[in-house]
């Protein structure tokens, strides 16, 4: 047995549920399904109900408390009827339980120890005729529990284990990683964990897969897995190619250094604000975040408007020569855009170049405009081309920060909606602050890794 298969042996033993977690869940299941079709027999339509999602087949990891279970309605059920029996099915099965919004309304609670998603969708005959998302996934169930053999699904956990590991698992929005599917799929595309991992490090993306040969769709996507129920569907679509490279970096490293620890990697100690400075100190830059209240949004509304409020605002700081190093999107109660800068204050003058004095229209236009401004330097000539000197608006990133430019960028609508309420610039050691709310977060920025 080599090193690799030794570790991935000993992975496979960790992540694998014992007899006793499996008989616990067998039984909740039981027990949560005889419930659902009890309130069901209390509804005006017939349902029937299907556990799903990794618990359903057999992939879940060891101390996963996660199940899954689907109420499937007739299509001829209107969506607002649907969404009302589903609500009415889940809280009389979880009383205890609270409303959560994915495509539609569902239920979510605990039951037995166990967390539960109750959730209602409809019964179609194809994945490619769904009515919403979540229609798709007892098609996927099917599928897999079709395909997947005992020996491939130990894989699959460990494959799991590994991009919870590296930290590239969940497609969720905020990790836009590795979804539990997209992770079944692609063990059993390659058969097994470590010819995948073999393919996964000799990747050039853009990467196509295609288990079921449908070929009919092309997409822009760094890994294009192509749904075997749906062949207008890349199951990777979330997928970053940020994790798709991540996925590659680690599978080498895996492969050149087997060892377990890739697959179960702590969280990085919180730091302090002393930390905060320390590290600013060291470097010499200048670190700016603008704080406010964060919007109440699930965090698959959240984080998009987070980055594209950050993709803005260092890009307004690139625009007016304050150079960004790095930045990061932060959110607890509440948000923070932090932007690491190699340059914080600009001199009192800015070079604004004019066209081509061939030009004609245009150069006179702009020589005109700065000719008789006694603030400017100039206009000269540099070349062929008009050349000023003029005052700069901000010379500080902060009071940049502090001003309407802010708002002229582009900024997701609730993060510019919070930010109209009220906001805050921190500058320099200011910034240290955070460490109270974003510890952790700030040791990932200040230590980072692939």
């Amino acid at each position: 047995m080599s090193e690799l298969e030794r570790v991935l042996a000993a992975v496979r033993e960790r992540v694998t549920p014992d007899a006793s977690e499996r008989e616990a869940m067998r039984a909740a299941v039981d027990a949560l399904s005889s419930r659902t079709r009890e309130a069901i027999r209390e509804l005006p339509v017939e349902a029937d109900v299907l556990q799903v999602g990794s618990t359903g087949r057999g992939t879940w990891l060891a101390d996963d408390r996660d199940i899954d279970v689907f109420v499937r309605f007739p299509t001829s059920v209107d969506r607002e009827d649907l969404e009302a029996y589903g609500l009415r099915v889940g809280r009389t099965v979880l009383p205890d339980g609270r409303e959560e919004y994915a495509e539609h309304p569902y239920v979510t609670g605990e039951f037995r120890g166990f967390d539960v998603d109750l959730v209602p969708c409809y019964d179609v005959e194809s994945a490619t005729g769904i009515r919403s998302a979540v229609d798709r996934t007892p098609f996927h169930s099917a599928y897999l529990d079709a395909h997947l053999d005992d020996d491939l699904a130990a894989d699959v956990r460990a494959f799991k284990q590994f991009l919870t590991g590296i930290g590239a698992y969940g497609s969720n929005l905020k990790t836009r990683g590795f979804s539990g599917y997209l992770a079944e799929l692609l063990v059993l595309e390659y058969d097994g964990l470590e010819p995948l991992l073999r393919a996964a490090a000799d990747w050039n993306p853009p990467v196509r897969l295609d288990p079921e040969g449908h070929g009919t769709r092309e997409f822009d996507d760094p890994l294009v897995v192509i749904d075997p129920t749906d062949p207008e569907r890349n199951v990777a679509a979330v997928c970053s190619a940020e994790n798709v490279a991540r996925l590659q970096h680690y599978a080498r490293d895996l492969l050149a250094d087997p060892r377990e620890e890739l697959f179960f990697r702590d969280e990085p100690a919180p730091v302090a604000e002393a930390d905060v400075r320390e590290y600013l100190a060291r470097r010499e830059t200048t670190a700016v975040a603008i704080t406010f209240d964060a919007p109440d949004l699930v965090d698959d509304q959240l984080y998009p408007q987070l980055r594209r409020s950050l993709d803005g605002v260092t890009g307004l700081l690139a625009l007016r020569g304050f150079t960004p190093v790095r930045a990061r999107a932060m959110a607890a109660d509440r948000g923070a855009l932090l932007v690491e800068l190699a340059v914080a204050t600009l001199p009192a003058v800015e070079r604004h170049e004019g066209p081509p004095v061939g030009v004609r229209t245009h150069a006179e236009g702009f020589y005109g405009a700065y000719a008789d401004d006694p603030d400017v330097y100039g206009p000269f000539l540099d070349g062929d081309r008009y050349v000023v000197e003029r005052p700069r608006e901000h010379t500080r990133a902060v009071d940049l920060l502090a001003s309407d430019a802010l708002f002229e960028v582009g900024l997701g609508a609730h993060v510019e909606t919070a930010l109209e309420d009220a906001y805050e610039v921190l500058v320099g050691d200011e910034v240290a602050t955070l460490a109270g709310e974003f510890g952790t977060e700030l040791a990932r920025y200040m230590a980072p890794t692939v």
